[in-house]
Formats: C-alpha cells, sequence, structure tokens
C-alpha cells in the first residue's frame, strides 16, 4: 500500500518549481541585462573586406584601437578590397570565416575591448541563402527583386530579406545565428542591424490585403497604385500605419528576441524604417542614430525612444560622410569638426559614440579606407589626436548616462502628418531619401527653447499615468503635453482625452483633423470634449505654469539628465547649432570667446549662469537641489581647423 503524499512534501516540491521558475527568470534577465558599453569608451565600426585574415593582424589592430583608446569594436562584413569579384576570401560563414570571427572576440576579451558584430554581410539584412519566398515584395511587381550587390559574395549576388515576415526572419536568422554562435561567446555583445535600406515605396508582403481589409474594414487594393497622390492620403495613412505595425512586429521585435536567445544584446537603427520610430526604437535594447547622414537633431526622436522606454544607452554612428556623399576629405578630417558633431549629439541625447570608422588593414599597411566614413588609422590626419579626443568622449558619456533624461514637456510626435505628406519636397530629397515618414526634418517648436522636450507617441501615452498632478510614464514625468499637429488618430485623441479629464495640462496649438479613411463617429465629440476642459489652452505659458529648464536669448543646445535631486546639463559649443548635412570643411574655427547669459531653474531654484564657450569647447555643468552649480572640466583643445580652399 501506497503511503500518502505529506503536505509538508507536496510544499517542498511547489517551493522547489518556484524557485527554479524564478532562477529561469533571473537569468534570462540577466542574459539581457545591458552590461555592455561600461567603461563609456567610444567604439569603431570595423569595416572587414571580404578576404582571407590572419589572426596576426586582427590582434595587431585590436591592440592599435586598445592603446587609442577605444571601449571595442564594431565587425561590419562588407565587400572585398576595391570589390575586386576575383579577390580570395573565406567563405561566407564557413568553418574558417567562423574561427576567425571568434578569434577576434576572444582577443577583444583579452584585451578587454567589447566586440559587436553586423548581423549580415553589407545592410540591409538578405544574402545568397535568403530564397525567393523569403525575399522582399512590392506591390504590382511580383517579379520585383531587390539584390543584395556589395556584399561579402560579390559578385555573387542575394536577395534582400522580406522585413515584413516573421517566418522569413526567423529562417534567416537561423543561418546567421549559427554562423555567430560562437564569437557571442564571452563578454556581452551586441548584435547590429544598420538603418533601413529596403525599397520601401509600394513595400507589400503576401496577405497584406487581408490583414489590411481586416484592420481597416476596406480593400486597399484599388488604391495602391496611386497611393501617394495627395486624393489618396487617408489611405496612404492607413497604409502606412499596417507597414509599421509589420515591420517592428515582424522584424524588429523578432530580431531582438533573436538577440537574446543568443545571449546579445539588439542594437539597431531604425532610422528610415517606415515605423512609428518611437516604437520601433524602444523596441530594441540599444536604440541606435546616425550623423551626419542624419542631421544631429534627429537623435532627440531616438534619445526619447530610449528615454521613454528606459533604454540606458543611446549610440550613435558617428562622423559618417562628414563633408559630403561619398568621400570628401577622406584621410584629410579635422578633429575639431569631428568634436563639434559629436557635441551636437551629446546635446541631442546621445552618450555612446560609434565611430565610422576603422578599415581592416593587415600589419604594416594602413592604405585601406572605406569610402563613406573618416579614417580611423595608423597614417590619417586625426591619427596624433585619436586618444585624447577618445578620453573626452568618454568623459561626457559617462555624464551623459547619469540618471535619466530630465523633461517637464512631453511633445506629441506628429506621425500622422507625416504618413500622410507622403513625399518630401524634392529641394528636401537626398538620393536616399525621398518620404516624410522619415522625420529626418522634423524638430519642436521654437517657443519650447529651453523647455527640454522629449517626444512622446500614443504607443507610451496609453501606457502612461496621471499621477502627482504629472504625466508618468515610468521614470519620467512631464507636467504637460504639448500637441501641434494637423492630424490625429482617433486613439490617440482618446488617449489625450483620458489624460485631460484626470487633470493633465494640455497645450494643443490647433485643431486636428482625423487621419484615415474610415472616420470614427467618436473623433469631433471627443476633441469638442478635450477643448471644453480648463486645463486644455493653445498658449504654452498657460499650460505649463513654470520657468523653462534654461532661458535665455540664442539658446545653445543642450541635454539634461537627473537622478531626481541633482541633474547635469551639457551645452554644445552654439556653432554647432541646427548643424545639417554635409557639413563644411573647417566649420569648427572659432577664433574668440561666445558668452550666452542665461536662467536656469531647477527643482523651485533659478540661478542665472554665464555660458562663456571658449573656442572649440562646450560645457557641462553640474547643479543640485539648492541652486548650487558647477563646471565641470572637459577642456579638449583640438588642432586649429582650415577652411576649404578652392570651393
Amino acid at each position: 500500500m501506497k503511503k500518502p503524499v505529506s503536505g509538508i512534501l507536496i510544499f517542498c516540491v511547489f517551493l522547489f518549481l518556484v524557485i527554479s521558475c524564478t532562477q529561469q527568470e533571473q537569468k534570462q534577465e540577466v542574459k539581457t541585462k545591458i552590461t555592455e558599453f561600461q567603461s563609456f569608451k567610444p567604439y569603431t565600426r570595423w569595416w572587414w573586406f571580404a578576404a582571407k585574415f590572419t589572426k596576426a593582424d586582427i590582434r595587431e589592430q585590436l591592440k592599435w584601437a586598445k592603446a587609442n583608446n577605444f571601449g571595442g569594436v564594431e565587425i561590419a562584413f562588407i565587400y572585398p578590397v576595391n570589390r575586386n569579384p576575383k579577390a580570395e576570401r573565406f567563405e561566407w560563414l564557413g568553418p574558417e570565416w567562423q574561427q576567425m570571427v571568434t578569434y577576434a572576440k576572444t582577443c577583444s576579451d583579452s584585451l578587454g575591448l567589447g566586440c559587436d558584430f553586423t548581423f549580415g554581410t553589407l545592410w540591409p539584412f538578405g544574402g545568397k541563402f535568403v530564397s525567393d519566398a523569403d525575399r522582399t515584395k512590392k506591390w504590382g511587381d511580383p517579379n520585383f527583386k531587390q539584390y543584395l550587390a556589395k556584399s561579402w559574395t560579390m559578385p555573387d549576388t542575394g536577395n534582400v530579406l522580406n522585413h515584413m515576415d516573421k517566418a522569413a526572419f526567423n529562417r534567416y536568422a537561423e543561418v546567421m545565428g549559427k554562423g555567430l554562435l560562437h564569437a557571442v561567446a564571452g563578454s556581452q555583445s551586441s548584435l547590429f542591424c544598420d538603418s533601413w535600406e529596403v525599397e520601401t515605396q509600394h513595400l507589400w508582403t503576401d496577405g497584406f490585403d487581408q490583414r489590411f481589409l481586416a484592420k481597416f474594414g476596406y480593400d486597399i487594393k484599388p488604391y495602391m497604385d496611386s497611393i501617394y497622390t495627395r486624393t489618396n492620403k487617408d489611405q496612404l495613412y492607413d497604409y502606412m500605419k499596417l507597414v509599421s505595425e509589420m515591420v517592428i512586429n515582424e522584424f524588429y521585435v523578432p530580431f531582438d528576441q533573436k538577440c537574446h536567445d543568443m545571449g546579445a544584446l539588439s542594437r539597431v537603427q531604425c532610422a528610415g524604417s517606415p515605423t512609428d520610430l518611437i516604437t520601433a526604437y524602444a523596441s530594441v535594447d540599444v536604440p541606435e542614430t546616425e550623423a551626419m547622414l542624419y542631421n544631429p537633431q534627429y537623435s532627440k526622436i531616438v534619445a526619447s525612444a530610449a528615454a521613454l522606454g528606459q533604454k540606458p544607452i543611446v549610440s550613435s554612428e558617428t562622423f559618417t560622410c562628414l563633408y559630403g556623399w561619398p568621400a570628401n576629405h577622406i584621410r584629410n578630417e579635422q578633429t575639431a569638426d569631428l568634436k563639434m558633431v559629436a557635441d551636437a549629439l551629446f546635446a541631442n541625447g546621445v552618450n555612446q559614440i560609434i565611430w565610422h570608422g576603422m578599415p581592416f588593414n593587415p600589419v604594416g599597411v594602413d592604405t585601406v579606407f572605406f569610402y563613406a566614413s573618416c579614417h580611423v588609422g595608423k597614417k590619417g590626419s586625426l591619427s596624433a589626436e585619436i586618444p585624447t579626443f577618445n578620453n573626452y568622449m568618454t568623459k561626457v558619456s559617462e555624464s551623459m548616462r547619469f540618471g535619466h533624461p530630465y523633461s517637464e514637456v512631453a511633445v506629441y510626435l506628429p506621425l500622422e502628418d507625416t504618413w500622410i505628406a507622403g513625399e518630401l519636397p524634392k529641394e528636401l530629397q537626398l538620393p536616399w531619401a525621398w518620404g516624410t515618414y522619415e522625420l529626418r526634418y522634423t524638430d519642436f517648436n521654437k517657443e519650447l527653447d529651453g523647455y527640454h522636450p522629449l517626444w512622446i507617441n500614443n504607443h507610451f501615452l496609453e501606457k502612461a499615468e496621471f499621477k502627482n498632478g504629472s504625466l508618468s510614464v515610468n521614470n519620467l514625468s512631464f507636467k504637460m503635453l504639448y500637441i501641434d499637429v494637423d492630424y490625429l488618430d482617433v486613439a490617440a485623441l482618446n488617449s489625450v482625452v483620458s489624460l485631460a479629464e484626470k487633470g493633465l495640462a494640455v497645450c494643443l496649438k490647433k485643431k486636428p483633423s482625423q487621419a484615415g479613411f474610415k472616420k470614427s463617429s467618436d473623433f469631433n465629440s471627443l476633441l469638442g470634449k478635450l477643448l471644453k476642459l480648463p486645463n486644455v489652452t493653445d498658449h504654452l505659458n498657460q499650460s505649463i505654469g513654470s520657468s523653462p529648464l534654461v532661458k535665455g536669448e540664442n539658446l545653445p543646445e543642450f541635454w539634461c539628465r537627473t537622478d531626481g535631486k541633482s541633474a547635469k546639463i551639457f551645452f554644445a559649443n552654439p556653432l554647432s547649432k541646427k548643424m545639417t548635412y554635409p557639413m563644411k570643411y573647417g566649420m569648427a574655427l572659432q577664433d574668440s570667446v561666445i558668452e550666452r547669459p542665461v536662467v536656469v531653474s531647477f527643482k523651485g531654484k533659478s540661478t542665472p549662469v554665464l555660458l562663456k564657450f571658449e573656442p572649440y569647447q562646450s560645457i557641462l555643468l553640474d547643479i543640485d537641489g539648492s541652486g548650487n552649480m558647477k563646471f565641470e572640466d572637459i577642456t579638449f583643445v583640438p588642432k586649429t581647423p582650415e577652411k576649404e580652399i578652392g570651393k
């Protein structure tokens, strides 16, 4: 006869299962916890041109990077040197390739360097192993193929991956994951996804029309041939809304999960993607921006997403095509100009620099270069100043990880407006940028200068709470929501009304129209309800009722972080304000001190401060809750830049 199971035994088994499950959860949490970039030192992209490498060459370059105060490298796998189709090289993802890539990681670990990897060859994701069934698709052209032409395997071309099909991504990730499986062992690495370079006009995938019909209640197919015309602006909004949802959920979220499954972080540039950028950037571990192919001001969108999603690191691919496309002044770049770009990025929320970049050169060679970079190497014009410049960027990066971003004003990102607008005006288009959906020219209104606003979208408004008189999103607390848009989704309007009815101050600059083809009967009633609330006005000062963080004329760009008790404010040199692509050679030249008298208001204390910008310098200001301030020493004096001659 079996003895009955005692209650104590049952309890012990239950306790064991609970502890076991908790340990598994903790293990997963530790696995995905961000421990990389803790040295605060800049990384550099490391261009691995398709070739056969030696361990001696790998170790030599890594030692040079270590000696020049880099914190790590990001290995990017690209075409052969000079795009030579006959170049001898390791088989892509083959055993010898894996051995060398794994050695690079092991060697990096031994030197105390981080080591990241691009999750593919060239960009965007794709390759010879991507089947025709998994390739990116375009409405109206069943034979459309976007080739990944200049990759490790050139002249053999492969298909660009369908970024709207999770199953296609998983098949791609299985192959790439096996190739990098051993390389991500050891210290934590990030797997990198570059900016969007998939053909976006008329982007399509199998079953899109059925999903569209189920979501919006009408057939999108009759509108697709003319979807970008102004007569179809409502249908275009609906189309973009579903494209965004699918790209995020079928590509970015699965990529993030794959990285975690491999014990790595996801580091992603969502720039250029046809998505709700705040939601897309907030879905990965390390949101990354880019400059100068994107102006530094764009980075505020990336940094806002990071702040809302509690992502501590905002990285930037930095110094890309600094003086223009594609190779102006290669090997003759000026450190003062680079510093101006870095400072502009710090003042727009970046706290981790990724140089773009270092070409792979064998021992004793520094003749190989990458056409769209500044040259990180032994014989370029920057080489003598790289160690001290990296020290400077390390110090500022560390300060810009203090606490979390400070802001009292949340600004609704005009996503609906940009999705409806379609094409950029011809004068604003670039060879690689045609659509307003990229938000590359979106910035805050002038009247918000000094308030240090952050962007917000409905994804986070729906999650937000109104408590203690403020809009609370994770560890952020906003006194006011600012909205200046022509169009608004009814779901977003519903979120705004719900928060405003609880007491949130809302500055609504104009009456928006409803976005989308099928209009909700609730929109006008919701808008009328919102406009009747006493805490809703079209005047900024009436809405916020307090002084801006920094008040003054012609303010420099700045970024503020706080731990709730004190704050750090980084002011970029005024010459960097509203910097645009391309940068002028010698733009940083400054022959006198620039002064800006301002008043800084923090925790109810207002203090006058004179900001004195010495040539080539920016300012880091510490302030406590009593209004006491001090300037941190972040002096770095580059060589005096020279102006470009002959242009």
